[in-house]
């Protein structure tokens, strides 16, 4: 238990303080409802007033959150400033995404019950205007505001008018349906198999969210539910009057006819200021992406990788961050995650990039790499950069000893991290913390080795000569072989290094057995502070996770990262 509160207590503490202000705001509005006020609109809606009140005040709660963890540039100011007082605190940024969805689902959960509560709504107060019979108080109370049009309670004037006809006809109406529809999009092509196959179609349809914000303002300004107003609450005692119906505001009685008016909109309170906070973080991403980018070198790997490097004035980025890539000349709104894997070091950025998609394979092209012949500058297509961003890779320096574990493509943080260890080291720089480094590479297959190789080959003979060779343990594993395939492999390549990878360290073959690596770190490494860096996938991420908490004990603690884009 201690362990799981080291590395997740803040995470259970942040999730458990916002589910419970949802559930305090579900019981508040739930209540607010069952007032006086009300008792009117519930004699024709009976409950299902409370439980279409109760989820909008979550919806607006919900979607104040929703931009937050988005606006990238805030979220890494606020890393550089918070990482100086707790790397705890500073690890929790590392999850916007994961809080982002989180919150997503809650407003869809909202949404349905919402909209659950609002069709009884309206089928009851349909039912009211039909049913014309004076001694039926539902019914009265829907002829209430006949001749003037505005002390109405009932939103359907009259019997021959239908649910749809109002739904279509409305601004409540009108806004709900595009808000509903927007978000079925929104969460649909937010799915993990269409965001990785089809990321042009989560990227287009996630820019709904302006039509949901504005839909979301606007959905209250009809002021379709409706309460009695102070005034007459003070004229038109509900306790004294319900029973009297019949009688209300004829002479001598007490009791006149009770006036009602809507409650005016408030969602606009709520998501005013993430709105206006993501606003200007849309104007400086624009600003970033129009200066001038100048891409000073294509590398074609193997295994169809791209490597571009590139310049841009007043550049400074740390090891591990990312940038957003736009080619105007592929795509004039798509912008991509990629992570650099150059070192602060040196004198330009770099990205490498896997050809695996549509804007990918366009860039690809644009950048000449299915021709054979050297490519012109001037011919090479233009670039916007916007960035660089912060993720959990930037902490690697913080500790004394490091496990940095990539899969596959993921390996590319892990680039930027290993040629700045070199660089420090080569300028003999005082300031670094880091005395060891294990490294894990899990790939699939062969071939995706082959663009990584030369980085690491380059690292092994310059630590070499430096008499550096116990810094940096690196084990690669090729996950999709098994010992028994490999031995015959094996058998017809025995050179003093690895065939496949050029290396002095032999490459491994199947799944690292991590229990047993996590013990040898341990004893190793005693009364450490070990940081765990994945940049992987999510199952991958579930099994660190559990060995950093089992192997966590009072003499040394593993802390688990993640890379999240």
């Amino acid at each position: 238990m201690g362990n799981f509160a080291a590395n997740e207590g803040l995470s259970v503490f942040v999730i458990l303080v916002w589910l419970g202000i949802n559930a305090f705001l579900f019981v508040h509005f739930y209540m607010a409802f069952l007032t006086e006020r009300f008792f009117y609109t519930r004699v024709i809606l009976g409950h299902a007033l409370s439980w279409a009140r109760a989820p909008a005040a979550c919806l607006n709660f919900n979607c104040m959150l929703i931009l937050l963890p988005v606006c990238r540039n805030l979220l890494s100011f606020l890393r550089g400033s918070i990482q100086y007082c707790s790397r705890t605190a500073a690890r929790q940024l590392d999850r916007n995404l994961t809080f982002h969805k989180l919150v997503a689902y809650m407003i869809a959960f909202h949404t349905a019950i919402h909209i659950i509560a609002h069709l009884f709504n309206f089928e009851r107060f349909m039912e009211a205007q039909i049913n014309a019979n004076t001694s039926y108080l539902p019914y009265v109370l829907s002829q209430i505001g006949n001749g003037d049009n505005k002390s109405f309670l009932n939103p359907i004037r009259s019997n021959e008018t239908s649910q749809t006809y109002v739904m279509f006809t409305t601004i409540a109406g009108l806004t709900g349906v595009a808000i509903t529809l927007a978000l079925i999009l929104i969460i649909t092509s937010s799915m993990e198999v269409i965001r990785r196959s089809y990321f042009e179609v989560f990227w287009y349809t996630h820019h709904l969210f302006v039509i949901f914000f504005i839909g979301l303002v606007l959905h209250g300004v009809g002021r379709i539910v409706r309460g009695q107003t102070p005034d007459s609450l003070k004229k038109h005692n509900v306790t004294e009057c319900a029973d009297q119906f019949e009688t209300w505001g004829q002479n001598g009685t007490h009791c006149p006819e009770p006036e009602f008016a809507g409650n005016p909109p408030k969602t606009w309170y709520w998501v005013v200021a993430p709105m206006f906070l993501y606003l200007c973080e849309r104007l400086v991403r624009f600003y970033r992406s129009q200066q001038k980018v100048v891409i000073t070198k294509v590398v074609m790997h193997p295994s169809k990788t791209l490597e571009l490097q590139m310049k841009r004035k007043g550049f400074k980025m740390e090891v591990g961050q990312y940038v957003f890539l736009q080619c105007p000349s592929v795509s004039q709104l798509e912008w991509h995650p990629f992570t650099l894997t150059s070192a602060p070091e040196e004198d330009h950025f770099s990205v490498h990039i896997r050809i695996v998609g549509d804007w990918t394979q366009g860039l690809y092209t644009a950048c000449g790499g299915d021709k054979t012949e050297v490519q012109e500058a001037w011919k090479l297509p233009k670039m916007a950069v916007d960035g660089p961003f912060g993720t959990a890779s930037e902490d690697v320096f913080r500790y004394e000893v490091v496990m940095l574990v990539g899969a596959g493509i993921g390996v590319t943080p892990f680039a930027s991290i290993l040629k700045s260890v070199w660089y420090k080291h080569v300028q003999e720089n005082q300031n670094v913390f880091t005395k060891k480094i294990y490294f894990y590479w899990l790939c699939p297959e062969t071939q995706a080795f082959e663009w990584f190789a030369d980085l690491l080959q380059s690292l092994e003979g310059q630590m070499t000569e430096k008499g550096m060779s116990d810094f940096l343990s690196y084990n690669i594993y090729l996950t999709r072989w098994k010992d028994a395939e490999a031995a015959h492999f094996r058998v017809h390549h025995e050179a003093e290094n690895d065939p496949i990878t050029g290396l002095k360290q032999k490459t491994l073959y199947g799944k690292p057995n991590w229990d047993n690596e996590f013990s040898t770190i341990a004893t190793k490494h005693p009364r450490s502070k070990v940081g765990v860096f994945l940049c992987g996938p999510t199952a991958l991420a579930k099994a660190l996770e559990k060995q950093c908490l089992s192997h966590s004990e009072a003499e040394v603690k593993f802390i688990f990262n993640k890379e999240n884009f």
